[in-house]
Parts: C-alpha cells; structure tokens; sequence
C-alpha cells in the first residue's frame, strides 16, 4: 500500500486512538521482520474502528475474508460477547503460524476459527447467519466475496471492504487490481440490496448494510415500503 494520506494527520489521528496493547505492538513489529509484505497488516486505526463497528453492531459471528498475520482478528475478536464467533480465512501457512501464536496469548482468541485454504471454499461451507464481513483478501475476487456473502448477511448486518481506495490508483486504474476495486465499489454504489458509504480511512473502507427488506416490497413494492426502507 502506497501512502497517499499526509503522514502527520495520520499521525495526529493515531496519537488520539486508544493505544495498542504490547500483545498488539509485538506482533505488529514481528509482521514487519517475517513476512513478505507487512504494509498489508491493518493498522492501528482500522483495528480500532473494526472493533468499535462489532460492538456497535450487536454481532456474534463475523467473517474475515484474509486474516494475514491475525492484527485484525483479534482486534474483532475483542469486540465480540461472550460467545461470540469469528471465522478467518487465510491462505499463507506462514501468516496462520503467527496469527495462531499470538490468538494464544490473548483471552479473545479462543473465539476464533481459523479456516486455511481459498475463501470462496470456505464461504460454501457455512450455514450460519453472518452479522459482520470483512474482506480484506485478494482485489480480484472482491465482487465475487461480496456476492457469495451477502445471501449468507442478515438483514441489518454489515460488510466491510478494505483498500477500496487503493492508493488512489482508483481515480486512474490501470493493472487488474485496479480495475477489480473499481469495479468492486461499482457494484456496492449500485446494489440496491444494501446502503453504502466509502470511508477515507487508511486506504479506504467500504460499509454495507444489508436493508432489512428483501423480494416484493424492496424491488418495487408498496410506497408504504418503500418509505420504510428509507429510514
């Protein structure tokens, strides 16, 4: 990920987020000596308000589409109940080798299922009603993650897309990341299925939310519904 937000209004807002915790900086800083690309860690700042959306939804199972090294999950995890549970799907051994050591140190962890192998294959296998996605996985398979989730969304739930700004590259794409985001955010804006607002938070998150109305009375049906599912 390519900065293009000025560095010291990053910083000025992260100095005002509550503070990770060691557990958090710790496997922040190894990320960063292991792994290949550590810009792809979600932040501070997204971990932070990934945990506040959990608990400001009510959920009690959410799905992250890409755990990488775990930053985000646990974050989540933290704001999920008693109870409650997270599935994260990743593919790289390496990345789950970290995520699950440090899921062992956290009292949040053992809410978490790790699921390794290819989201999609995952994704066939719930039958569990979701309350939060989050994807954060490979750009090219964005719109298909959107569409395999959101069947499987509750009405009222949430989905959550990150790097949907990509580095700006959105405003001139050009390689097929680049037009896979476009595309994804597309479709969001069009997708009477839910309402959307795009977040220019790190490289840009986009929310979802599923409308509590489906068949007749979204696609067409009373004024009366239709006003509704305004509010």
């Amino acid at each position: 990920m390519d900065r293009f937000i000025d560095t010291e209004v990053e910083q000025f807002a992260r100095d005002h987020t509550e503070p990770e915790t060691d557990l958090y900086t710790r496997l922040r800083e190894e990320t960063y000596r292991a792994m290949k690309s550590p810009q792809m860690q979600v932040d501070l700042i997204e971990g932070r308000f990934l945990k506040m959306l959990v608990r400001l939804t009510g959920a009690r199972v959410v799905l992250e589409l890409g755990m990488f090294t775990g930053y985000s999950a646990l974050m989540m995890a933290e704001g999920l109940p008693e109870g409650g549970r997270l599935i994260t799907c990743e593919i790289d051994p390496k990345a789950e080798a970290i995520a699950r050591r440090y899921f062992g140190e956290s009292p949040h962890g053992n809410k978490i299922t790790i699921r390794l192998g290819p989201a999609l294959e995952t994704i066939k296998t719930l039958t569990d009603p979701l309350d939060l996605v989050f994807i954060d996985a490979d750009k090219p398979n964005y719109a298909n993650y959107y569409e395999a989730c959101l069947p499987l969304l509750k009405p009222g739930g949430l989905i959550v897309a990150d790097n949907v700004l990509w580095s700006g590259k959105v405003l001139h794409p050009d390689d097929a990341n680049d037009h896979a985001i476009v595309a994804f955010n597309r479709l969001v804006q069009s997708d009477r299925r839910v309402e959307n607002v795009c977040l220019t938070v790190r490289d840009g998150m986009m929310l979802a939310w599923k409308r509590r109305f489906a068949g007749r009375e979204l696609y067409g049906g009373s004024a009366r519904a239709r006003r509704r599912e305004s509010h």
